[in-house]
């Protein structure tokens, strides 16, 4: 086909529609995403299919124009207005301009003055689900000429392929994405932001298991907030939720990337930390019991202050060798410590830190 006048010239104010077009493309989220053997066989596939040297598959972006797959030379984005692609978007589906040199639109441009010297280009828009072009896949030759009729239906065809391509990728983004967050919706507290109950009891049993394994030491560590059921007689439950939820982001805050923070039911919660033997422990307990009592809660009028008992347990392979016997020791040890007054640490055995 011949070029078609009514197409608009790169540097030319783009119409309103192109707002709506950009939204369509970053709906994708495959701008700057890796270099894929799937696009590129698309390429080298459109490039022999029209007996040409090269071809690209091209996401026409704001400012720019970004390669996501080429055949024949390596070219990873041109500004939007130095690229023949942004000329494919604005106009109709299907653009060929036969002789770049003596287009006025395509003369100046940089692929057309300096080597390799463009002389022919065809594309075929990549139309997004909503009707939207969002790039072109083109061919492009340093001779002028055309492409046939068979060249350009298959070139079309291959269009559909890249598009399809582009919609299966987004697609399998999109079902991580919902994987991931139903896994978090699975293993999370929604108060507090820790594991639940039961995540954090399989990956106690996970983290029992290695250390068994690998001799490694672990701990537990047992938090009970103190008189916390005089809060929710006093204040309300909610005032109770905003405690529970300012403590769990206390403890997010506070533990390494490796440890495991759960709500263990109630207002009790428990922190696996791997790789901890008993003083490591003691001192991560002492901590944050300080940070506890420390921090304040703003309920209505009044700031109130909230305490904390600990209990902490230790893997000793022997009488404590797996998730139940450790938990049985540290809940052991938070009973000591709320008999013997509470806002306090006791380890596996009776002496306070």
């Amino acid at each position: 086909m011949q070029a078609a006048e009514h197409v608009t010239s790169p540097a030319t104010a783009r119409p309103v529609v192109d707002n709506f077009r950009l939204a369509a493309l970053h709906r994708y989220h495959i701008l700057d995403t890796p270099a894929c053997e799937d696009f590129s066989f698309l390429t080298e596939l459109a490039a022999r299919l029209c007996d040409v040297p090269y071809a690209f598959v091209s996401l026409v972006d704001a400012d720019r124009v970004w390669v996501k797959a080429c055949t024949g030379m390596q070219l990873g984005q041109l500004p939007r207005n130095d690229s023949y692609c942004s000329l494919a978007v604005l106009g109709t589906p299907d653009l060929e301009i036969p002789d770049l040199q003596g287009d006025p639109r395509t003369a100046h441009l940089p692929l057309t003055v300096t080597a390799p010297f463009m002389r022919r280009y065809s594309s075929v828009a990549l139309m997004s689900s909503d009707g939207f072009a969002i790039g072109a896949l083109c061919v492009l030759d340093t001779k002028p000429g055309y492409l046939d009729r068979q060249q350009r239906a298959m070139l079309v065809k291959l269009a559909h392929q890249v598009m399809a391509l582009i919609e299966l990728r987004a697609s399998e983004k999109t079902l991580a994405a919902t994987v991931r967050e139903l896994e978090q919706l699975a293993t999370t507290d929604e108060l507090t932001g820790l594991h639940n109950r039961r995540s954090l009891l399989h990956r106690l049993r996970f983290e029992t298991a290695r250390a068994k394994r690998f001799r490694a030491p672990v701990s537990a560590v047992m938090v009970d907030l103190d008189y916390f059921k005089r809060i929710n007689d006093e204040f309300g439950h909610a005032a109770g939720d905003q405690v529970l939820a300012a403590i769990g982001q206390l403890v997010r805050d506070h533990v390494r990337e490796i440890d495991v923070a759960g709500r263990y039911g109630g207002e009790e919660l428990c922190v696996v930390l791997p790789n901890t033997a008993l003083d490591g422990a003691m001192h991560f307990a002492e901590s944050l019991r300080l940070r506890i009592a420390a921090q304040t809660h703003e309920i209505g009028p009044r700031m109130l202050a909230v305490t904390a008992s600990f209990g902490v347990g230790t893997f000793d392979h022997f009488d404590v060798a797996d998730a139940e016997s450790l938990l049985r020791q540290a809940d052991a040890a938070l009973y000591r410590a709320k008999r013997g007054g509470r806002n306090r640490v006791e380890g596996p055995s009776t002496e306070r830190l």
